[in-house]
């Protein structure tokens, strides 16, 4: 380049080639130094994928999954005043002898039952820590969210496994909401592993030990009747007969609607007609084509004989919508039908789509509730709950519609899945204070799921929602059923309380050989 301008005035080079060439170079750097930042920050974006401690999202995926230890929402706003209490309540134990309780929901996805669920969590964790005689160790909770249709239950799971070493370990897995396939897969994981569960409002025979006398989830303990119980309770409070009831089911159906029809089909044995059948979208929740199929299917109710009263509903709470919606379009308008369904139909006290005047044309919808707020409060019975145990969690809410205990979100009207959480967190106390020896700070995780069974007699739960006495599979023995029914004003009312043995259970509450 030097001799390209050798012969060049000094001037000319100075002032001319030589600065122009230096702003081609300035340039130049310039242009590399803009390209490098772009391209870091892209990596740095791509390769950080965290959204809060514990939280991240996987690749391929837009979606925050993992256990949060800390005050992050989610993103859903309706959550943020519970999951702050949380965490306002974990710090506040930050110093005492502590493990480390679960709450398992697709919170990224989250909906009222979500929120009801984590507020009765953290009332269960309130009552522990503060009400129950400085009684050892204390508890925190932690969220654990799989995703919205649970597709990361893997990666969730594999975090909760590595809570349980550490300062804090993890001894319980509560939550697990819904009988389906993932949460199935979740809990044959979990208990594998030898972590306790405890289900909240699965009802799923095949989700449940003792079928068949075996075990398939060890350490797994439920609050939730199974579906078989759940029938039989139905059973006990309204007289169905084989030759006036129709079925109508979900196929090839889902844990929870596959053993449920399995259930009326006992009690149908000898029916002279053949059920109906429909079939849903993979994902329930979606709408699909089964309204058109719930038209058809109203002609074949109306064209039995009008002794016929009574359809037994083995489905998810989309199609119950639909098929009530179908019902109060149906020809035969002056004949009176009562439908009978499991815990689903508690969803649609707050599903906008109820056409709520269905209601009104001759037809009552009955469903098992798992909890109800008005189930204990007038002329309950002398055994399976009280209403003092009732009234303790109802004295919680209250303190908790402002601090030191709240705010924690609204109220619900029923309090079934509030209610349900509550009484599972308690349970999952029970289990851990039960499990662990004199002279010890904290249980094994194997002591905590070997004590399910010993929780009956006077070592039972007396839950909100009645007594809590555990068989040795971990299923609650003769747990009270609230029987609820929709309104035509778009809620539900209190009926009565039923039994899947046909009556309260005896003071021992201790399930028979």
């Amino acid at each position: 380049m030097a001799g390209r301008t050798a012969g060049w005035p000094a001037w000319l080079r100075e002032h001319v080639w030589e600065i122009r060439f230096r702003r081609y170079v300035t340039l130049l750097l310039a242009v590399v130094l803009v390209a490098a930042g772009v391209w870091g920050g892209m990596t740095l974006a791509q390769g950080d994928r965290s959204c809060a401690p514990g939280v991240e999202r996987p690749d391929g995926s837009d979606e925050c999954v993992g256990v949060s230890t800390t005050a992050y929402d989610f993103g859903q706003r309706q959550l943020t005043d519970v999951i702050r209490a949380i965490d306002r309540e974990n710090d506040s134990v930050a110093s005492r002898a502590r493990v480390t309780v679960a709450v398992f929901q697709p919170f990224s996805a989250a909906d009222n039952d979500t929120l009801r669920e984590l507020q009765g969590a953290y009332l269960a964790q309130y009552e522990a820590n503060h009400h129950e005689s400085g009684q050892t160790p204390a508890v925190r909770l932690v969220l654990a969210n799989p995703g919205a249709d649970n597709a990361h239950w893997r990666e969730t799971v594999d975090a909760l496994a590595r809570m349980t070493q550490g300062p804090d370990p993890l001894r319980a897995v509560t939550g697990i909401g819904s009988s389906t396939d993932t949460n199935q897969q979740a809990v044959r994981e979990l208990t594998r592993r030898g972590i306790p569960v405890i289900g909240t409002s699965i009802t799923a025979d095949d989700l449940a030990n003792g079928r068949h006398g075996k075990d398939p989830f060890p350490g797994l303990a439920r609050v939730a009747p199974t579906n078989t119980d759940l029938a039989r309770a139905l059973t006990s409070s309204a007289r169905i007969l084989a030759d006036r009831a129709y079925l109508v089911y979900d196929k090839p159906g889902d844990p929870y609607t596959r053993t449920l029809r399995q259930s009326f089909e006992r009690l149908l044995k000898g029916s002279p007609y053949q059920p109906s059948a429909f079939h849903p979208p993979q994902d329930r929740t979606q709408e699909g084509t089964t309204a058109n199929t719930f038209r058809n299917i109203t002609f074949n109710i109306c064209d039995t004989p009008h002794t016929t009263d009574t359809i037994l509903f083995a489905g998810r709470h989309t199609q119950l919508r639909q098929f009530i919606n179908a019902l109060g379009r149906r020809g035969c308008l002056d004949r009176r039908f009562t439908v009978l369904t499991g815990d689903e139909g508690s969803y649609l006290t707050s599903d906008r789509q109820l056409e709520t005047s269905a209601l009104g044309h001759n037809l009552t919808v009955r469903y098992t509730a798992l909890a109800h707020f008005d189930a204990w409060t007038d002329n309950p019975p002398a055994r399976g709950g009280s209403r003092a145990d009732a009234q303790t969690l109802t004295k919680l809410l209250a303190q908790a519609r402002h601090e030191p205990v709240g705010p924690i979100g609204g109220t619900p009207r029923d309090g079934g899945q509030l209610t349900v959480a509550y009484d599972a967190t308690r349970l999952a106390v029970k289990g851990i204070r039960q499990a662990t020896p004199d002279g010890s700070r904290l249980p094994t995780l194997a002591d905590v799921g070997d004590v399910w069974p010993q929780l009956r007699g006077s070592l039972r739960v007396y839950g909100a929602s009645g007594w809590l006495c555990l068989d040795n599979h971990g299923n609650p023995y003769d747990k009270a059923v609230p029987i609820v029914e929709l309104t035509p004003a778009g809620g539900s009312k209190f009926v009565h309380l039923a039994w899947p043995e046909g009556r309260p259970p005896k003071g021992d509450c201790l399930p028979p050989a």
